[in-house]
């Protein structure tokens, strides 16, 4: 094989996750192994030069990869996370600003309005603009069967999932300029729906909808608009899932036999945010290791 391949089944871990009890609160230092952010991987090409963007759930998984890949890209990083998740952010600033790019720290939970529509104005002003908004921040648990949700539980999945992207795209659109760029993380489950995540998959699918929507409405306004969908991602989300029989098996059911890493979703948000992606807009953009959406 070419010293400059290397070969998609065994690139990252092909073996079995260990068991986990889901009760850990989705932290990085408590998720076994440790996902890979693209931290000593991920190489900068200058197509984001001077961008300035906000990443929700930038904290830890697919936000902290875009985070990085965005800096090392020439952009200005504002992330918004969980209050909890204080020390997971500070380590994502610190590779922001160790590619010699501002990161600007925006604590809050989404799932209020307030925190929702003020996190795009903090992010507005501490930027000096905005142009990128990467609407990534989730929430998902195992559920029971005939739709055994609890109300609250069920609310906290629609407010953050759903209704967090709406509000902030509502208040984001007046502010960027022609030449932005919208992305929204989906997930294959928005396809191909797993009945334990039910809520969750009812959400995914909304913004598959939203993101076509969205993206014929702004054609005219210049702004692009586009989704990507993971697979099955190794981030603190899955063990805090409640999936302890599952994860030995994680990802073991994809074309490629693995589960994916949050550095290998990187490169789809940085091309879609870049000028290489000036005429894709209105796509779902499947990183999925071989599964169909």
């Amino acid at each position: 094989m070419s010293a400059h391949l290397s070969d998609p089944r065994t690139k990252y871990r092909p073996e079995a996750f260990p068991e986990d009890d889901g009760t850990q609160p989705g932290r990085i230092e408590e998720t076994t192994p440790t996902p890979d952010h693209g931290e000593d991987s991920y190489r900068g090409a200058g197509r984001l030069t001077d961008r300035r963007a906000l990443v929700t759930g930038g904290d830890s998984g697919i936000g902290r990869a875009v985070a990085i890949a965005f800096a090392r890209e020439g952009a200005d990083v504002a992330i918004g996370y969980l209050p909890e998740e204080q020390d997971d952010a500070e380590i994502t600033a610190s590779q922001v600003e160790a590619a010699g790019r501002r990161c600007v720290l925006l604590p809050g939970d989404v799932s209020d309005e307030k925190v929702a529509r003020s996190a795009v104005i903090d992010a507005r002003e501490q930027l000096g603009g905005l142009d990128l908004l990467v609407l990534n921040a989730a929430y998902q648990k195992q559920r029971d069967d005939d739709a055994d949700i609890p109300t609250d539980e069920f609310d906290r999945v629609m407010r953050t999932n759903l209704y967090a992207p709406f509000w902030m795209t509502r208040e984001a659109l007046p502010l960027l300029p022609a030449g932005s760029s919208v992305i929204v993380t989906t997930s294959i489950q928005g396809f191909s729906p797993s009945p334990g995540l039910l809520d969750y998959a009812m959400t995914k699918a909304a913004l598959v909808a939203f993101v076509q929507a969205l993206a014929e409405q702004q054609g005219a306004n210049g702004i692009r608009v586009n989704g990507v969908a993971p697979g099955p991602i190794w981030t603190p989300l899955i063990p805090a899932t409640g999936w302890p029989d599952k994860l030995p098996k994680f990802g073991q059911d994809t074309p490629l036999g693995r589960a994916g890493q949050p550095a290998e979703l990187a490169g789809a948000y940085v091309y879609l945010a870049s000028e290489d992606a000036s005429y894709v807009s209105g796509i779902v953009l499947g990183v999925t290791g071989g599964k169909h959406l």
